[in-house]
C-alpha cells in the first residue's frame, strides 16, 4: 500500500464506520473541529510571549553574556563552551536551539567534539517552556513549579551527560 493513500483510507474507513453506527459525521467532524481551534487559542497567547521572550534574549545578547560568565567554570570540564548558548537556550525554543545548532555545525566541523555534544545534546533534551506552555495551557494547569524544576534538572543533566557520552565514545575534549 503506497503512502499516499493512507489519509484518504482513513478517511474512507472512519465515514464508513459511522454511516454504520449512523452517526452524524459531518457534525462529529465540526465539533471536533471546534474544539481544535479552541485549544490553539487557549495556547496562543502562553506561545506570543515564550516567542518574544525568546527573540528578545538572542537579540539583546543577554544569552552571550550569560554564557561568558559561566564559562569560567567550564574551563576544567570536558563540556565545550561554545555549546554553552546552545544548553542555556535549548529549554526555551526550539527552532532558536536549532539556528544556534546550524550557525555552529557551520562555524565548525561537524564532527569536531562541540559539534557532536551539540548533536547529542539537540537529540537528549527538550524544549521545557515551550511544552509547558502548549500542554498545560491547554488543560489550563496553573501550577507549574514543580514540572519546571524537574524538567529543568532533566535538561542539566542532558547537557552533562551529552558531553560525557561524547567523551567517552570518542574520547578527545573542546
Amino acid at each position: 500500500m503506497s503512502t499516499d493513500i493512507i489519509v484518504p483510507a482513513i478517511i474512507a474507513f472512519v465515514s464508513g464506520y459511522c454511516i454504520y453506527k449512523k452517526t452524524d459525521f459531518f457534525g462529529a467532524f465540526l465539533d471536533g473541529a471546534k474544539d481544535g481551534l479552541y485549544s490553539a487559542a487557549s495556547v496562543l497567547p502562553a506561545l506570543c510571549l515564550l516567542m518574544t521572550a525568546v527573540g528578545m534574549i538572542r537579540a539583546s545578547g543577554a544569552l552571550d553574556a550569560l554564557a561568558s560568565a559561566i564559562s569560567p567554570l567550564l574551563d576544567k570540564t570536558v563540556f565545550p563552551i561554545k555549546v554553552l548558548p546552545l544548553a542555556l537556550l535549548r529549554p526555551f525554543s526550539g527552532s532558536g536551539a536549532l539556528a544556534y545548532y546550524k550557525e555552529l555545525c557551520g562555524e565548525l566541523s561537524p564532527d569536531s567534539y562541540p559539534a557532536r555534544v551539540a548533536s547529542v545534546l539537540m537529540g537528549g533534551s527538550e524544549t521545557t517552556f515551550y511544552t509547558i506552555a502548549v500542554y498545560y495551557g491547554a488543560v489550563g494547569i496553573k501550577k507549574t513549579k514543580n514540572t519546571v524544576l524537574a524538567a529543568l534538572c532533566a535538561d542539566f543533566a542532558a547537557a552533562v551527560l551529552s558531553a560525557a557520552t561524547v567523551y567517552f565514545i570518542f574520547g578527545t575534549s573542546k
